[in-house]
């Protein structure tokens, strides 16, 4: 599959690295020549200096032959029309990148497919809907659904008074399987565990399991969390990711939004209906602890300076603010989320990335993901003919050691594996692994 991605930023690049695990024909067009020699030396890929809307760089990128194009720049002008361009060449399929919220409605869908375009993405609407999730579910740090939602990954921390902390694995198995979740994997510090039976928990491992949605609030009584409701909210930055997350989460909490300049306070009020702004310096502790941040359930920060919304965060957190949310640019930070003391970090790049990714289904591989801090991959494979899968239960397949089932798709039904399960035609299966397990895997759902 020759795939042509416009734009070689942190979206561009997260996508190129996503891409190249499953070999697929890459090139990339970009401006700049040093994120493109940065590309060129760490991935397997061609590259193109130009304007993604000139047709020159297009066809030297070969878009006219390509079976995909993904248009991720920086400038939603640039994105749309270079998508369109492509489109016209003779590309089958064109992605772009958008920050108009109006692009996004229902009622512009046909509008925008007259266009050639055949999906767009929007970061900051898929970064709202993450923090909206995030809130509603608020013991977890992570929520990742498969298929719409028929399985659910939640990243859960453990407690000083979780009844987990010094339990082995073996000993919890039969309350696993009544609960009806599995463990996929343990954030210990930096350090990616593959949990085992003799694998003792301890405090503040960052657990992430696979179950159904509606038994979420078993896995928080099952680690000992008490179920939290939030009420009130404050929102540290009138930004357009403030905004859209106000506007999401307004009608069913107290909002507060903190921003520094008047003119962009008067927006907001025009903007939202049921929230409270106040004008103020981001970093005065006192205005925000007069503005309530005591009483706070919960503290989201989207400033557009990643270091702020990390610090304040940290600071609702010593006030006695349950649950926080930053949001940051760089995506290095993600990796040191659960070891600060944020509960999450959210990056709209990388949220897009996988997004995108999951529109770019090659061979058995449906869907992949990263978790926060984790040194792996969360993969959905899909059996699509009769092998040793098939054919052996899961106990007897030589599985990596590095690498576990987490659950199973099979049609309406879904599964939550022991070693004597045994996989079917057309199952879709989630795999937890680690970066040398991968090759094995290929091999085995090829």
């Amino acid at each position: 599959m020759k795939i042509v991605i416009a734009g070689a930023g942190d979206v561009g690049f997260h996508l190129a690295t996503l891409l190249a695990t499953e070999n697929q024909d890459i090139i990339l067009i970009d401006n700049d020549q040093d994120v493109l020699d940065y590309a060129g030396t760490h991935l397997d890929v061609l590259t193109v200096r130009g304007d993604a809307t000139s047709m020159s760089a297009l066809n030297q990128a070969f878009v006219p032959s390509a079976d995909l194009f993904l248009a991720v720049t920086t400038s939603e002008k640039t994105n749309m029309m270079s998508a369109i361009i492509a489109k016209k060449l003779g590309c089958r399929s064109v992605i772009a990148r958008v920050d108009n919220e109006e692009y996004m409605q229902c009622e512009h869908n046909e509008t925008i497919c007259s266009l050639g375009i055949d999906q767009i993405i929007s970061p900051r609407q898929l970064a709202s809907q993450e923090i909206s999730r995030l809130i509603k579910q608020c013991s977890f740090t992570d929520i990742f659904e498969f298929e719409e939602g028929k399985l659910s990954l939640l990243g859960i921390t453990l407690d000083d008074d979780s009844p987990l902390v010094g339990v082995r694995l073996s000993d919890i198995g039969h309350l696993e399987t009544k609960v009806d979740l599995h463990p996929i994997a343990i954030l210990r510090g930096h350090t990616t565990i593959i949990p085992r039976g003799f694998t003792q928990l301890q405090r503040a491992d960052h657990i992430y399991f696979i179950t159904r949605p509606e038994k979420q609030s078993l896995v928080e009584a099952f680690v000992g969390k008490k179920q939290r409701k939030v009420k009130s909210i404050m929102i540290l930055g009138g930004t357009d990711l403030g905004i859209a997350t106000a506007r999401l989460l307004q009608d069913d909490y107290n909002i507060t939004i903190v921003e520094e300049k008047k003119s962009r306070c008067q927006y907001i009020n025009e903007q939202l209906n049921n929230v409270l702004v106040i004008k103020g310096d981001y970093s005065n502790i006192d205005l925000l602890k007069e503005e309530g941040l005591n009483g706070m359930d919960a503290f989201i920060a989207v400033t557009g300076n990643s270091e702020t919304n990390i610090i304040s965060c940290l600071t609702a957190r010593n006030h006695g603010v349950y649950k926080t949310i930053a949001q940051v640019e760089n995506k290095e930070y993600i990796h040191i989320s659960q070891n600060i003391g944020v509960d999450t970090l959210i990056n709209k790049k990388l949220l897009a990335a996988n997004k995108i990714f999951r529109h770019v289904r090659k061979g058995n591989i449906e869907a992949i993901t990263t978790l926060h801090g984790v040194d792996a991959e969360v993969i959905e494979y899909h059996i699509t003919k009769s092998n040793q899968l098939t054919k052996k239960k899961v106990k007897d397949l030589h599985f990596p050691d590095t690498a576990l089932i987490g659950g199973v798709i099979r049609g309406n039904e879904t599964l939550i594996p022991n070693g004597n399960t045994q996989l079917k035609i057309g199952d879709k299966v989630i795999v937890f692994a680690l970066p040398r397990a991968i090759k094995r895997l290929e091999e085995l759902f090829r």
